[in-house]
């Protein structure tokens, strides 16, 4: 995927998109849900952050903001965005993801996957709905965002998912593995609206630079307000390798969405 071209059209992109979000949710589910190695580092991935007491509480309490509330406003704030600037499919298209992506990760979670007894629990907790609800979101508001506004909701949304997705793992709610889930269910929605929308992309080296600081700042945050590694320095590089990727994958999440998204 270039993030240089300046006219192209927003088919082929949101094509491979749908396609890779759905392939890596199979090997999500392959891997991390149905196989016992997998079970097992998905398992120790989240153990290797930990939080003081007010510190998870700090973060119980930024989890407890995102919920059915939050949903109905993003719409209605899509919605409106949408028919201001007269782009009255983009406000449907917006809630489609929204809707869509939040219905897809409930059915998954308690309806359609099983999480295997290979000695880690019976529970299945992927994909994250949580992560869906804030990535979906996001997804949403870069359909109906304007160009020049594209690169500060990756900014906004880059934090606002990093942290969430993030916090799921401290809190120890989700696995990193339902969260790059909930990633990829919002991706496929997002790309699969695009593609019935179609049109002119527009480059994303600008959203890019976004995500990336937003995703960066979020992670600044939660070390800031005393998220630590469970081994102190010893495990430093495992503790910054899970963050880190739950921070890379919401990056090109943020990116790959901006790409699929017309210029309207």
């Amino acid at each position: 995927m270039s993030v240089t071209s300046t006219r192209r059209e927003t088919t082929a992109p949101a094509i491979t998109a749908v396609l890779t979000g759905v392939l890596v949710m199979v090997v999500l589910v392959r891997i991390a849900l149905q196989s016992r190695r997998g079970q097992s580092w998905d398992q120790s991935a989240m153990d290797t952050v930990t939080a003081g007491r007010d510190t998870r509480l700090a973060v119980l309490s930024m989890l407890g903001y995102v919920g059915i509330g939050s949903i109905v406003a993003v719409v209605v704030g899509c919605a409106v965005v949408a028919v201001v600037r007269g782009r009255v499919r983009l406000a449907i298209g917006a809630g489609v993801v929204i809707a869509g992506a939040n219905v897809t990760t409930q059915l998954l979670k308690h309806t359609v996957l099983e999480r295997p007894d290979l000695g880690l629990g019976t529970l299945n907790s992927l994909p994250s709905g949580h992560t869906t609800v804030v990535a979906s979101a996001v997804g949403a508001a870069l359909l109906v965002a304007p160009r020049l506004l594209k690169p500060v909701i990756a900014l906004l949304g880059g934090f606002a998912t990093t942290l969430t997705g993030a916090s799921t793992v401290v809190a120890g709610w989700h696995r990193p593995s339902d969260v790059v889930a909930a990633l990829a269910v919002s991706l496929a929605w997002t790309a699969a609206v695009a593609l019935v929308l179609r049109g002119t992309a527009v480059p994303v080296v600008g959203t890019l630079a976004g995500a990336v600081v937003g995703c960066a700042a979020a992670l600044l945050f939660l070390i800031a307000i005393g998220v630590r590694p469970v081994l102190g320095w010893d495990g430093f590089w495992e503790a910054g390798l899970v963050l880190g990727a739950v921070s890379a994958a919401t990056a090109a999440f943020l990116v790959t969405a901006a790409a699929v998204s017309p210029a309207e």
